[in-house]
C-alpha cells in the first residue's frame, strides 16, 4: 500500500512541475541536491542548469576573494604609510616640519588634488604658504565646523558649501570631494580631490584617524 502511495504522490509532483516549469528557478537550492542521469535527453537539461549554478557561484566566490585582496594589500599598504608617517613627525624638530610632514604625507597617500590646513594658533615658518590659514577658535568662520571639531571623526563626502569656501577659497570650484580630519587642539586637515567619487561618505576613516592622532601627539611636543 505504501509503494502504491509513494508512486502516486511522485507522479503527481511531476504532473505538477511540468505545469511550473520554473519552479526550480525559485529555489535554485533544490535544483543543486536532486540527482538526475547524464545521458543525452531532456533529462540533461537539469544537470546543464546545476553546472552553471555550480559556475556562478564560482564567479562569485573567485570575485569576492578578488575583491578581499585587493582591500588586503592597500589595508597593509596604508598600515605601512601610517607608520611611517608617525616615524616621520616624531621627528621634526619645529611644529611647522611637523605640518609639512603631515601634508606631504596626506597629498601622497590619499591622492588627493588640494591639501588644506586650518591652523588656531600660528606656526613659526608656515607665514608664507598657500595651503595653511590661521583663525582663531573662537571665530564666527569655524561655525559651519563646530559639530565636526566636537564630535572628532573624519568626514569624507562633498562638504556643505560654507565649508568648501573656508577651506579651498579661490579653488573652491576645482574641489568636487574631500577627506576632512578635524583636531579640536589644533585645527582643521582637508585633503580636497577633483574626482567627485574620490571621497565618499561611508568609506573607511580608520587610517586617517591613526593619522591625526598622531599628528596630534607629535604636535603636543611643541606646546608650552
Amino acid at each position: 500500500m505504501s509503494e502504491t502511495v509513494e508512486k502516486i504522490s511522485a507522479h503527481e509532483v511531476a504532473a505538477w512541475l511540468r505545469r511550473h516549469p520554473k519552479f526550480l528557478q525559485q529555489f535554485p537550492d533544490l535544483a543543486m541536491t536532486l540527482v538526475v542521469p547524464r545521458e543525452d535527453g531532456p533529462a540533461a537539461s537539469l544537470a546543464g542548469y546545476q553546472l552553471e549554478v555550480l559556475r556562478d557561484k564560482n564567479r562569485e566566490l573567485s570575485r569576492r576573494l578578488h575583491d578581499l585582496f585587493a582591500i588586503s594589500q592597500e589595508n597593509e599598504r596604508l598600515a605601512v604609510r601610517t607608520h611611517q608617517l608617525t616615524l616621520a613627525l616624531m621627528r621634526q624638530t619645529t611644529p611647522a616640519g611637523t605640518v609639512r610632514a603631515l601634508a606631504a604625507a596626506l597629498a601622497e597617500d590619499f591622492n588627493g588634488d588640494l591639501v588644506r590646513v586650518v591652523l588656531f594658533a600660528p606656526v613659526a615658518g608656515l607665514e608664507d604658504t598657500d595651503w595653511v590659514q590661521v583663525v582663531p577658535r573662537e571665530d564666527a568662520l569655524l561655525q559651519p565646523f563646530v559639530d565636526a571639531l566636537r564630535e572628532g571623526e573624519p568626514l569624507c563626502g562633498r562638504l556643505h558649501p560654507d565649508k568648501q569656501s573656508l577651506l579651498y577659497g579661490a579653488r573652491v570650484e576645482d574641489v568636487q570631494s574631500t577627506a576632512l580630519l578635524p583636531l579640536d587642539a589644533i585645527g582643521l586637515i582637508a585633503v580636497g580631490s577633483r574626482d567627485a567619487n574620490r571621497f565618499y561618505p561611508g568609506m573607511g576613516t580608520l587610517f586617517l584617524r591613526m593619522m591625526g592622532e598622531a599628528f596630534a601627539a607629535a604636535m603636543q611636543r611643541f606646546a608650552h
